[in-house]
């Protein structure tokens, strides 16, 4: 059935009665733009500083793949509570010390002397980004009419696309000019910016559910279960998928993700109320947003092996490469947000989706032989249509959501997107390695050569399915050109596997949306109301 909110707080005054940029729709998205960029610049320029980390302070690949997923946990465990929070005491009020928390510990990562107390801080940075996001777009629902909200996500698409897009290319830069260091430090006035902009354009602050108690049994029992889930995708490719470490953390997840549930049915004042998933476009929009994810982090991690290990591209040229995927989700996310106020959310959605699904299926189709032509063209395929699919989720999500529940909404966005991710790497990521695995004897056999046996074979099997080759201590220059074609000819058809998998999700994820209802605008309340009807 179909009813709307409860009362609650006093609105803000409708845009269109403001007054000056301080707390104007435009105004309010200027002010959140640098804390925006900074949190997804930091997502990527970290993978450029990697080696550099590793070599200054002695660091393992283990440890190094932990500044990457201690800020991934961090992020993905608190995205949901940060934004309750800024539901509850003010989504100005959260935004700022969010940006304040993530300029300080981006200083004190990069004071940083050893590799424990640095991934420490990685954690508590992703603590601090996670607060900014919900707070965010929070403060866009908020501020937009409803008939300008696609357009507001769609800037807000464009931001996040191009800061993540130049974090390679910023990252490579500061560190060959100055130091690793550099990548952290560039926080600040970064920071600074954002603070002094969103002190002088954020409105008031004004809570938007002063009414409801901060459930923390609910925050407890879901920080438990995201991150058991997040630290066993992320463990289970290195440990294996049916390691006793990983099927005990697993389990850990479902049952405090069971206790959550049930415990959130019961309480009256809800961390996550479940009725909201009543409503089919949030459902089908969160949905959504995990199989994008899968589609975009998942075909992301594996195609810079590709350029890099079977192409042989340096990281400059493998990023130059990706310009095509990477310039069309900056570009194409606000023209994607105009579109979605015109016709609103099911179309754009839907063909994103096959524009997806048929560049993913372009991509599973690579040859160490491909051309630039091919590639890019798939590419611009990908970047098109994943651009069309966040904006669109984004605004099934937060439209239908009431405005008391804004920044829950947004974290649940957020949070799908993270765990999306790590679920496309990881489950991708299996497919590539067990197709590897069954293949590489017929190719190696095929080029007249013998795998090696024991711990060589499996350390031969994770080089491969990284796109590497390993050629034998004096083998001749013939032998080491077939080891390598036979070690890409596997990879592949791993890759092969990986990406049909995928464009099939995207293509399923196609028909999904089809449920979606039709425009946002229409499920909406008048331009101006401070709450929309929720279908429920």
């Amino acid at each position: 059935m179909t009813g709307t909110a409860p009362p609650e707080a006093p609105p803000e005054s409708p845009p269109e009665q403001r007054r000056g940029l301080r707390g104007s729709p435009w105004g309010v998205l200027v002010a959140i733009a640098f804390g925006v960029m900074m949190v997804a610049l930091d997502g990527t320029i970290v993978a450029v500083a990697n080696p550099a980390i590793g070599a200054d302070l002695g660091a393992s690949l283990a440890e190094l793949q932990w500044v990457t997923h201690g800020y991934l946990l961090g992020l993905a465990v608190f995205l949901i509570t940060a934004g309750k929070l800024g539901d509850r005491y003010g989504h100005r009020r959260v935004f700022l010390i969010g940006v304040v928390g993530f300029t300080l510990t981006s200083v004190a990562i990069a004071l940083s002397s050893a590799v424990v107390p640095l991934v420490a801080f990685r954690i508590l940075q992703g603590v601090f980004g996670a607060t900014i996001a919900p707070a965010a777009m929070g403060l866009l629902r908020s501020s937009f009419p409803p008939e300008k909200l696609g357009r507001a996500f769609g800037v807000f698409g464009s931001l996040l696309g191009g800061a993540t897009a130049a974090g390679p290319i910023v990252g490579g830069i500061l560190v060959s000019a100055f130091s690793w260091h550099a990548a952290f430090l560039i926080n600040i006035p970064v920071g600074l910016a954002a603070l002094g902009l969103g002190l002088w354009l954020l409105g008031p602050n004004r809570p938007t559910d002063t009414s409801s108690r901060m459930d923390l049994a609910g925050i407890a029992l879901l920080s438990v279960s995201i991150f058991a889930l997040v630290w066993a995708l992320v463990e289970a490719p290195v440990k294996g998928w049916a390691h006793t470490e990983t099927l005990v953390v697993l389990g850990v997840s479902l049952v405090f993700g069971a206790a959550f549930v049930l415990w959130e049915g019961r309480t009256e004042a809800p961390l996550l109320p479940l009725s909201i998933f009543r409503s089919a476009p949030i459902s089908i929009g969160v949905v959504l947003m995990v199989l994008m994810a899968l589609g975009l982090m998942g075909s992301l991690f594996f195609i810079t092996f590709y350029l890099q290990g079977v192409l042989g591209l340096s990281p400059l040229q493998a990023g130059l490469q990706l310009l095509p995927l990477t310039a069309m989700m900056a570009v194409c996310a606000t023209p994607a947000g105009r579109l979605i106020d015109t016709v609103g959310t099911r179309i754009p959605t839907v063909g994103g989706l096959v524009s997806a699904s048929v560049a993913l299926f372009m991509l599973s189709r690579l040859t160490p032989d491909s051309g630039v032509v091919y590639t890019s063209v798939g590419f611009v395929l990908l970047g098109v249509g994943l651009s069309l699919v966040m904006t669109g989720a984004t605004a099934a999500i937060l439209t239908s959501a009431p405005v008391s529940l804004a920044g829950v909404a947004s974290g649940m966005q957020q949070a799908a997107m993270q765990l999306g991710g790590s679920l496309g790497t990881a489950v991708l990521g299996a497919l590539l390695s067990v197709r590897v695995a069954a293949t590489l004897p017929r190719h190696f056999a095929d080029a007249g050569q013998e795998l090696p046996g024991g711990s060589a074979l499996v350390e031969l099997q994770s080089a491969v399915a990284q796109g590497s080759a390993v050629v034998p201590e004096g083998a001749t220059e013939a032998a080491a050109e077939a080891v390598t074609r036979a070690s890409h000819l596997a990879f592949m058809d791993g890759m092969f596997l990986a990406f049909s998998v995928a464009a099939a999700v995207m293509a399923g994820a196609a028909v999904l949306s089809l449920f979606m209802k039709p425009a946002a605008k229409e499920e909406g309340a008048e331009p101006g109301s401070a709450e929309p009807a929720v279908h429920l």
